[in-house]
């Protein structure tokens, strides 16, 4: 506020949204104070400064009220990980994959990981094809958002659900 003092004049808008003019920040700082209410720089880069005759603490709380009801309106989306192992038998290949559509329809990501230990590490090309098996059986769900990659001793895929 004491900057504002310092400045010669100020645009003063009042809490209706009616113009009152350009004027002195002290004159103005009368006229909120008359009225009860707090006098609010808007626009400080504006040439004059823009200030607002407002109830600066309801302001302050109908923010944290828009604030709180964006955050309640918006859906997060999660990264649900499945393991495989380059040796996973047909049924539980399929347990996994139909645990993976129920992930994609809740509307979150899913990463499919092949992990490979010991002498595992030598095949690689197992892992590989168990992910593009998995890819495109899965093509009516989800969509590819990472191909299938090599990182370290794991064959990653990370899949997101269809639009």
């Amino acid at each position: 506020m004491n900057e504002l003092i310092r400045s010669r004049e100020v645009r003063v808008v009042d809490e209706n949204g009616g113009q009152l003019g350009i004027m002195d920040p002290r004159k103005a700082l009368e006229i909120a104070e008359e009225r009860g209410l707090d006098l609010v720089e808007v626009a400080p880069s504006a040439n004059p400064p823009v200030c607002r005759i407002m109830n600066f603490g309801k302001y302050q709380y109908q923010q944290s009220k828009k604030a709180a009801d964006a955050r309640k309106h918006q859906k997060s989306i999660h990264v649900k990980e499945i393991k495989f192992r380059p040796r996973t038998d047909e049924h539980d290949y399929q347990f996994k994959k139909n645990n993976i559509v129920r992930f994609l329809e809740e509307g979150n990501k899913a990463k499919a990981t092949v992990v490979f230990r010991g002498r595992e590490n030598a095949h690689t090309e197992i892992g590989r094809r168990m992910l593009e098996r998995l890819v495109t059986d899965l093509q009516q769900y989800a969509e590819v958002e990472r191909e299938p990659k090599l990182e370290g001793n794991q064959y990653i895929v990370v899949l997101a659900p269809k639009k």
